[in-house]
């Protein structure tokens, strides 16, 4: 299925030109109906508080204000319009400790560079059509970090919602 994203408000945070073009580029090839940059996560906080985007594609090491810091303020800030808005962190580190600290600041998803423009469409359509519950707690408020059903755990965390979508994806098989 094609997705059309004429719709879609897209703010793009990337310090270097270049690459923030790259990605201008790709979303317009994508059909993404309006696009915004900046070029650092302070800027971007600003744009976003006035024009309240459908997503941020977001790089993680920036200055003034990284995508981590970015996405802190999105979901803390009294001045975020929406603290719910899908973030996707794109960063040239993939080792799996990134992936877990972006995780726990709140990113909704990760895109590691090199990437193609299917990897953005791809992200853009997932962060869509499943959208993520949120989380708060004392110490963290986000997008659910769990992903995957495991049938095997039966601790005392485990979930009614669990329940139902590992009843429904077994259905499914």
């Amino acid at each position: 299925m094609a997705f059309k994203f004429s719709k879609l408000n897209i703010l793009v945070v990337e310090d270097i030109h270049p690459m923030r073009k790259l990605f201008v580029s790709v979303l317009k090839a994508l059909g993404v109906g309006t696009i915004e940059e900046a070029k650092n996560g302070e800027e971007a906080f600003q744009k976003f508080s006035k024009n309240n985007h459908d997503i941020i594609l977001t790089d993680w090491l920036m200055e003034p204000g990284d995508g981590l810091e970015l996405t802190h303020k999105v979901r803390h800030s009294a001045e975020s319009p929406n603290k719910m808005v899908p973030i996707i962190l794109i960063t040239g580190y993939s080792a799996w400790s990134r992936v877990e600290t972006s995780r726990d600041s709140g990113v909704t998803e990760f895109l590691i560079k090199p990437f193609s423009a299917n990897d953005i469409a791809k992200r853009l359509a997932y962060v869509i059509t499943n959208p993520r519950d949120f989380v708060e707690t004392d110490s963290f408020f986000g997008p659910d970090r769990r992903r995957r059903i495991d049938p095997n755990y039966a601790g005392q965390q485990r979930r009614l919602e669990d329940e139902k979508k590992y009843s429904a994806h077994q259905n499914d098989l």
